[in-house]
């Protein structure tokens, strides 16, 4: 599947997070700690203190596709709150804290802080437009439009430069944008020998704007 829009999440206040934090358990988990199973039920919300966590998807023949990755100050496992199953799994892909709260709690907490509420609505406003992108862009687009599309995203400006900040393996960028390895490695090589990237040590530099068309 290809990235989430670029837009921005919005992170919540440290005042916000502690306060969640105090309502709930704080928790530690280890790099590739499944912390959401898509299909079960559950009601627990997880508040990102610090690292990182990977929302995926994937079918009994265990292919994946990335959803998006979400860090301190945003939360996973909101969409439980209506006691309906999983939409999707969740991973650790660092070793990361949560304050994990159950759906009592949150309600209790959103009722309490109403600000909040509207945070919570934004985010889903803007993960629902997000998933709407990646269906058009998964349903209209070739390999090397989602490819270009996700390369954008991700970059920003360094040293006058576009670069992406995250350090991606070809098979990262495949689950990414729905293809096979093989074929992101292909595209990855012909930019680089074109001179559009750079790529060093899994660091991937856009030299020149991408071609629209490949």
């Amino acid at each position: 599947m290809s990235e989430a829009a670029a837009e921005l999440p919005l992170p919540l206040r440290q005042e916000t997070l502690r306060a969640i934090a105090t309502t709930g358990v704080v928790r530690q988990f280890p790099k590739q700690t499944i912390l959401i199973n898509e299909g079960d039920v559950g009601d627990t919300l997880y508040i990102i203190l610090t690292g990182r966590v990977k929302v995926y998807a994937s079918n009994a023949a265990g292919r994946e596709v990335v959803i998006n990755f979400h860090g301190a100050g945003e939360y996973v496992g909101e969409m439980s709150l209506d006691g309906s199953p999983r939409s999707a799994s969740v991973v650790t892909v660092e070793p990361t804290t949560c304050a994990v709260v159950n759906r009592a709690q949150f309600r209790d907490f959103i009722v309490a802080n109403p600000d909040f509420a509207q945070h919570l609505i934004s985010t889903l406003i803007r993960r629902a437009r997000s998933a709407t992108e990646n269906l058009k862009s998964l349903a209209l687009s070739d390999v090397y439009g989602r490819l270009v599309r996700l390369l954008n995203a991700l970059a920003v400006e360094a040293d006058g430069r576009l670069a992406v900040r995250e350090r991606l393996t070809q098979q990262d960028i495949a689950d990414r944008v729905g293809a096979s390895r093989d074929m992101v490695g292909k595209l990855l090589k012909d930019l680089v020998a074109g001179g559009y990237l750079l790529v060093e040590d899994r660091q991937i530099t856009i030299v020149r704007k991408l071609p629209p068309g490949w």
